[in-house]
């Protein structure tokens, strides 16, 4: 595991955001951490956080799920398939909260027998209340799994001078423990109108 950055989590000497901005940014975080505690305890079948370096990484398990994906211009909905487990796992900024987008994210299951499967990159979802870093799964058997998250550093630009000196180090995560039921969720998508 990566221990914590030299750097200041957030300093507010910033160069790019005054004391406001940078209280914002906090409620913006802090409105996506009650969604993400939320799916993490309410929805999702097992869930959880940790602090890793300059994030704080969580994850949720639930039942594999269809989704939309964009082929050849048009969105096609894909249902679960044969895979029997949705793994989601969100990467916030440690700082103020905020979901890090476009983020290199691996994960690897760990089984209950000690099989590893993956890693596998996840994907970045929309989802109407929590974006988060996704993938259906196939795993063999229900029980407590591990659950290794790998994220690397991103490669996109940072405003301030002073606080943009971040996300520079790939980082790990380890979650023991995971509940995992298998189960899928058949479900068409709905006809579009018109």
């Amino acid at each position: 595991m990566t221990t914590a950055h030299a750097n200041p989590p957030m300093d507010p000497g910033s160069s790019e955001a005054d004391e406001r901005q940078l209280r914002l940014a906090v409620e913006q975080g802090d409105a996506y951490r009650k969604a993400l505690d939320h799916m993490a305890h309410d929805v999702a079948k097992d869930g959880g956080t940790q602090q890793v370096g300059d994030y704080l990484i969580g994850y949720a398990i639930e039942d594999a799920e269809g989704m939309y994906h964009l082929q050849d211009g048009e969105l096609v909905w894909h249902n679960p398939g044969d895979t029997n487990a949705h793994v989601e796992v969100v990467v916030c900024d440690a700082a103020d909260g905020r979901f890090v987008p476009g983020l290199d994210v691996t994960a690897t299951l760990v089984t209950p027998g000690g099989q590893e499967l993956g890693p596998y990159p996840q994907e970045l979802v929309w989802h109407p209340m929590l974006y988060h870093y996704a993938r259906n799964w196939n795993v063999p058997e229900d029980g407590g799994y591990t659950l290794r998250v790998h994220v690397d550093p991103p490669t996109f630009m940072r405003h301030d001078e002073i606080n943009g000196r971040r996300f520079t180090e790939p980082v790990d995560a380890e979650f023991t423990g995971v509940r995992i039921e298998r189960g899928a969720e058949p479900v068409d998508p709905p006809e579009a109108d018109g």
